[in-house]
């Protein structure tokens, strides 16, 4: 059997993940499709037939936390889920962002949990939607480090 027929039967863990959970059950995207406008740019992929799929999550939570510092996207790839916000990144960003991985993680645990197993690591990642002036060695990147909050200029997504 060749690599792509094993490709095209493995399962796709991500997908049944974001249908067990119930918030952002029908979100599901094939490929990159869920990234809005401008936003599908942020993510590269290696190889993008390992692209699991892709949800946003923020316009599947809207209604439901109307009043709450919402993530964007999650990106599954490989059987992983990566969380990515693409948003302006100025220091004056930073406490926001890091609010915005506090709910993150707080939905994951309360209603997420099958999206949770699937996530790469700790890391959260944040695409500047613009130029951004947050310095490496910075007190506000030391903030999102703490955080688990990387600042990145694209979500590379490889082997």
């Amino acid at each position: 059997m060749g690599s792509r027929q094993m490709e095209e039967k493995r399962p796709n863990l991500f997908k049944e993940a974001v249908e067990r959970t119930p918030d952002i059950q029908n979100g599901y995207r094939i490929g990159l499709k869920a990234l809005k406008g401008k936003d599908a740019g942020c993510v590269t992929a290696e190889n993008t037939r390992m692209v699991d799929g892709s949800v946003d999550v923020d316009a599947c939570t809207r209604d439901l936390y109307p009043n709450e510092a919402r993530w964007d996207y999650v990106v599954g790839y490989r059987g992983c889920a990566y969380f990515l916000e693409v948003h302006p990144a100025h220091t004056s960003n930073v406490k926001e962002m890091i609010k915005k991985a506090e709910w993150l993680r707080n939905w994951l645990t309360m209603q997420a949990p099958a999206l949770k197993t699937l996530q790469n690591g700790k890391s959260l990642y944040w695409v500047p939607s613009g130029k951004h002036n947050i310095l490496p060695n910075s007190p506000q990147s030391r903030m999102l480090a703490q955080s688990h909050i990387l600042l990145v200029g694209k979500l590379k997504l490889s082997e």
